[in-house]
């Protein structure tokens, strides 16, 4: 009886401590907590996280193991700078690449979405709310919008709660958002400050779908959103 309870205890751990790993990858991937930075005192994460020493210690082993972090005994833990990913350099500066950009995004965020509007928290919501509340402000100031759109976007990869899809969006950086790398003669007749706010109304729409945590049609307004964009960018 006692080697039977004791194997779900360990899968608990494990469960908890992977929890605490993606907490704190997400908080490295977005940049909350940078290179050189000291993580948190194991007493602050187990009281933010509301698991056990063992389950925290158990988290930062798997982080170093990782590369994300390294412990400096009797000092702290640390996060790693992490190499860039040469392969997932992208340059964006032609219509054409502006169009293969978006199709890339159709693939990634329309299930990044769905996912994100099963499994958001109160927390994120407030943080997209914000994000598109500084995206208007920008319209209104006639400012690119650029680092808020983006922002918008990884929060809802954040919303995943897999990691993976935060780091593929973190290494896309400011080509997911291509339309002001564009070319001047590129660029023909299109008018960013209209596409902005056209942007603007399909966040919306985003947002309220995720908001309402309703995921086919969090994925509808994505589609709508990403085809859209690519579709009036390019004139076709």
């Amino acid at each position: 009886m006692q080697v039977e309870s004791g194997t779900p205890v360990r899968r608990r751990s494990n469960n908890l401590a992977q929890g605490v790993v993606e907490a704190l990858t997400q908080r490295i991937l977005l940049g909350q907590l940078k290179p050189g930075e000291k993580l948190p005192s194991e007493s602050t994460i187990v009281l933010e996280q509301g698991v056990s020493r063992t389950v925290v210690r158990e988290a930062i082993s798997k982080l170093q193991a990782s590369g994300l972090v390294e412990t400096r005994h009797g000092i702290g833990t640390f996060v790693l700078e992490q190499q860039s990913q040469s392969g997932l350099r992208l340059h964006v500066d032609t219509v054409a690449s502006v169009r293969s950009m978006l199709e890339l995004r159709l693939g990634l965020e329309v299930q990044a979405v769905a996912l994100a509007a099963v499994r958001r928290t109160e927390d994120q919501l407030v943080r997209m709310r914000q994000a598109l509340t500084d995206y208007q402000a920008s319209l209104a100031n006639n400012d690119s919008c650029v680092e808020e759109d983006k922002r918008f976007h990884q929060l809802i990869a954040e919303a995943t709660g897999n990691t993976f899809f935060t780091e593929i969006m973190q290494h896309l950086g400011n080509a997911m958002i291509p339309r002001t790398q564009v070319k001047v003669d590129e660029r023909g007749g299109a008018d960013f400050s209209q596409l902005g706010h056209l942007a603007n109304l399909e966040h919306e729409a985003i947002f309220n779908a995720i908001k309402r945590q309703d995921p086919d049609a969090a994925r509808a307004a994505m589609v709508l959103h990403l085809t859209n964009s690519r579709d009036r960018f390019s004139g076709n």
